[in-house]
């Protein structure tokens, strides 16, 4: 049997702005997928994914010579996965000629937004034995942050140049982690309809040079109150930009303290920036999922 995984991902900052080649502070999750790889004596590809808590959300059989599917519980989905197979057998064609039972096993909740599709494509490509981001190119597409954050194995700076990503480990350990927590708004948000609508947006090498700015000074900081501040300014830059309110404005104004969106604006999770009574203040208002920053973060 092989076995391989893939960490989940949060983006901190430059949310958008890293599809334009902006530096982004990113950081990946205790939690992610792993995929098991055992031999079959029938000549086709058995598929299962299992939610966290070891329920079947997916199964489907696909037959080894074109990878037809052949049945499937969720034909969306198989479709999906089935030219992601079809697309790694083209960077390696050698690949997946043998009967074969494969296991995914995700660690967080699926309507969590932390990468139940870059996870797959991560551990499918360790698999295959081919690079993951010329895998992501030629499927999903995306800036390909989520790629690295499911290899690293603690916070990292990210950006393109001219597509080729780079990658830096980075020593992101703010002295008041302990008021730091990500909270879930369980809006769950369609990343490429909102990368789709960014597009449209024009964005100056001015901005790139602010948000590129903006990660540094989150970077380094060491003072929570500045901290704060950087956040908030992040959250109006784009707030102008995507024409769109801010989280902590259209949700939370009497919040004592600033808060983040991460990714897709909208949905999924924030960074909330607090002290010890933020979780409560979070529950009071109907968001039971605050996770401390220790509890996520790898």
């Amino acid at each position: 049997m092989q076995r391989f995984n893939g960490h989940g991902k949060l983006l901190i900052t430059a949310e958008y702005f890293v599809l334009r080649g902006a530096k982004a502070l990113a950081v990946p999750c205790k939690f992610g997928q792993n995929l098991t790889v055992t031999k079959n004596s029938e000549s086709v590809l058995l598929w299962n994914s299992f939610t966290q808590d070891k329920k079947i959300w997916f199964s489907a059989k696909f037959e080894l010579l074109d990878l037809t599917c052949v049945s499937s519980n969720n034909i969306g989905f198989s479709n999906r996965l089935q030219s992601l197979l079809q697309t790694a057998r083209s960077l390696q064609p050698e690949f997946l000629k043998t009967g074969t039972i494969v296991d995914t096993h995700l660690e967080f909740d699926r309507s969590w937004g932390l990468g139940s599709s870059s996870t797959l494509l991560y551990t499918l490509s360790k698999w295959a034995g081919i690079n993951p981001y010329m895998l992501l190119e030629k499927s999903f597409g995306g800036s390909g942050y989520d790629i690295a954050c499911a290899g690293a194995i603690g916070p990292i700076c990210y950006h393109t140049i001219e597509g080729v990503p780079h990658i830096a480990p980075v020593d992101f350990n703010p002295p008041f982690k302990d008021a730091l927590f990500f909270v879930h708004l369980n809006r769950k948000q369609n990343s490429q309809d909102a990368v789709a609508d960014f597009k449209q947006k024009e964005i100056t090498p001015q901005m790139i040079s602010k948000i590129n700015g903006l990660t540094e000074a989150v970077l380094h900081c060491q003072d929570q109150k500045r901290f704060n501040a950087l956040l908030q300014e992040h959250e109006n830059l784009l707030s102008q930009i995507l024409e769109k309110e801010t989280v902590q404005k259209r949700l939370f104004s009497d919040f004592d303290g600033s808060i983040k969106s991460l990714g897709a604006w909208g949905g999924d999770f924030v960074l909330a920036s607090g002290d010890t009574l933020t979780p409560e203040y979070f529950k009071q208002k109907g968001y039971p999922t605050v996770i401390p920053y220790k509890a996520m973060i790898l």
